[in-house]
Parts: C-alpha cells; structure tokens; sequence
C-alpha cells in the first residue's frame, strides 16, 4: 500500500490505537481513581496539536459530568497558570514531553501542588521524569508525512483520553439520562 493511500494512514492510526493494550497498566487504573477522587477539577494541559487533543478530552470529560476544563501551555505564561489549584489533577499531553512551553510550567505545577500525569510516547522526557503518573501512549508509527505530522500519536492520545472518560463515567454510574442533561442541543438532545 502507498503511502499517498489514505487507506495507509487509517491502518497507522489503527494500528496505535491497538497498540495502547501493550502499554495499558495498573498506572491507567491509578489515573482513573485519581479522577474519580478529586476534590478538585481535572485540568487538561497541552499547547499545538497535542493542545487540541487535550482541549477535546477536556470537554468529553466535562459532557460526561466531570469538572473538567483546558489550560493552553501557552497562555500560562500570562496568567492562566492562575486557574490552576492544588486539589486538582493536570494531565499534560505532549507526545515527545519536551515542548517548551508546556516543560516551562511543570516547576510552577509542582510549586502549586497539583497531581501531574503526563500523557506521552516518551516516559523518558523532561515531562515524564516529572510526572507522578506516566500513561505511556507508545511510539508514533507514522512513516513519510505521516509520521512528520504525528498522526498515530495524536490518535493514540485521543483514545487514551476518550478511555479515561469512559472508564471514569462508568465508575460513576453515568446513565443516559445524565448525559443527556448534559446534551440539551443537537440530535442528542433532541432524544435521536
């Protein structure tokens, strides 16, 4: 298959995606309680692609009933990092875990004393190392402008995102009916 195929990027991002089951551990379940126990709100904290990814479990999160919101790592730097309080959890998305703005702001998430998980492919990174939970995404599997572009690793993130929501709303016995309330527009809202 070419690589120009788009049937070539839908079996990269497949493929890790399918792959998340290797590196999926007890860490994955630590994540979950701390969600669940969270007196705070769970902070999703990214900058580029990988910002667009947290902003998006951000509100998948925040449709399913949990206190949730985005943090760009960028607007820290004037002000945002303000939003920021101890009982909350910051999960930091950054698939190679060493993009400046967002490693800028881990002594100041520490000097806060908010829980930090780092969401990555390299556990190994300024952000891994400074984690006190890594949930390990795996290598990108991109190849040409695939890889150049991260797809497989922004799809992975999104997974692990999604599979945190799920797992959290689930924990909490989110039913139709709350969902719903948290749905009022749309087809959704509209009971279709």
């Amino acid at each position: 298959m070419s690589h120009s195929d788009p049937r070539s990027v839908f079996e990269i991002e497949a493929s890790a995606i399918r792959a998340l089951g290797e590196h999926l551990d007890e860490r994955f379940w630590q994540v979950v309680d701390l969600i669940q126990n969270c007196t705070g709100r769970i902070v999703w904290f990214g900058v580029g692609k990988s910002g667009h990814i947290a902003r998006k479990l951000a509100a998948t999160m925040a449709s399913v009933g949990i206190h949730a919101f985005f943090l760009h790592a960028g607007e820290c730097h004037h002000g945002d990092i303000g939003s920021l309080a101890p009982d909350d959890v910051m999960i930091a998305v950054s698939y190679g875990g060493e993009s400046d703005e967002v490693i800028s702001m881990l002594p100041l998430v520490k000097q806060i004393g908010a829980t930090l998980v780092a969401l990555t492919g390299k556990p190994d990174s300024t952000l891994g190392r400074s984690a006190d939970i890594v949930l390990d995404i795996g290598p990108d599997l991109g190849q040409g402008l695939a890889g150049w572009t991260r797809v497989s690793s922004l799809a992975a993130s999104l997974a692990m995102g999604d599979a945190l929501a799920i797992a959290v709303g689930t924990a909490r016995g989110i039913t139709r009916q709350d969902y719903t309330r948290s749905h009022p527009g749309g087809s959704f809202g509209k009971g279709h």
